[in-house]
């Protein structure tokens, strides 16, 4: 079965995610990705993640196609306008990516080149809508395409911790109807959080993917509750890593507890190992998957 075929069996799903690299070296990346081959049922290639200059994420998930992986393509509104949105999804249509994950994307003064002038010519919304139009056979003018129109699976991404929540089940009600078959999460460490936001999403019928980041250090916790809108970190668990001896052991201990709890919430889990790739199979050793 290919993802979107799994999604409609109803299958508990495992995804995780590879950040390309900056520069043409691609050796370091595929073999983290061997590393989880036959463990996940799906893996995401980042689009300049942080708004950070790098790889292009279509040129990743093609060569992961190559070597028989499933990919995600992440595609971000940030950098392109709407004829370059349309044309790189025909591009990985062509070279037969077909699950893509539209995202707003981050702000370039966030990234290496804050001088970078963002575009968001669409925003998310939007460009669920464009695809699924292309999916049809039209552009986003209603201009018919030649041959055969292109298939795509496609996903968004929702913030369940944002306050208010509101906001965010609107939004992904407008993504459902503009085409999402399925979303993965910003990151879930509270799981009483996780429960309310579902049980207010109970109307929708959709797939959902929790998000799991790797934590790294107690500093890298703060810092997310500080600066990353929706995420909260319990002082328990920052308290656990504080006091851990092996950070990449207490990690591992909290995300795979994590998911055997969420296990039981969702359809679910993606893995955002924010550059601890090699940590991803002790994750799933943990968790027994």
């Amino acid at each position: 079965m290919n993802f979107k075929e799994k999604i409609k069996s109803g299958k508990f799903l495992i995804t995780s995610e590879l950040g390309p690299p900056k520069g043409i070296e691609t050796k370091t990346i595929l073999e983290d990705a061997e590393l989880i081959r036959g463990r996940v049922d799906a893996i995401n290639v980042t689009d300049l993640q942080s708004s950070v200059m790098r790889l292009g994420s279509l040129a990743v998930c093609v060569l992961l196609k190559q070597k028989g992986f499933e990919p995600i393509y992440q595609l971000t509104c940030r950098d392109r306008n709407r004829l370059a949105l349309q044309s790189d999804l025909l591009s990985a249509a062509s070279l037969g990516i077909e699950n893509v994950l539209i995202l707003t994307g981050d702000h370039p003064t966030l990234g290496d080149h804050p001088e970078a002038k963002p575009v968001f010519d669409l925003d998310s919304v939007q460009l669920l809508q464009v695809a699924k139009r292309l999916t049809e056979g039209f552009d986003m003018k209603g201009n018919k395409l030649e041959g055969t129109p292109p298939k795509f699976c496609l996903g968004a991404v929702v913030n369940p911790g944002a306050d208010p929540i509101e906001p965010q089940i609107i939004k992904m009600e407008k993504k459902i109807e503009a085409g999402a078959e399925f979303f993965q999460t910003q990151a879930v460490y509270d799981l009483k959080v996780f429960e309310n936001f579902l049980k207010k999403i109970k109307h929708l019928k959709t797939t959902i993917l929790a998000g799991i980041v790797l934590l790294k250090s107690a500093g890298m916790a703060r810092y997310m509750n500080k600066n990353v809108a929706g995420v909260y970190v319990p002082e328990d668990l920052i308290k656990e890593m504080e006091e851990a001896k092996d950070k990449r052991e207490k990690s591992v201990e909290i995300a795979s507890r994590l998911i055997k709890e969420l296990k039981n919430m969702c359809q679910g889990i993606h893995i955002m190992p924010i550059g601890w790739n090699k940590v991803v199979p002790k994750v799933l050793d943990a968790v027994g998957l």
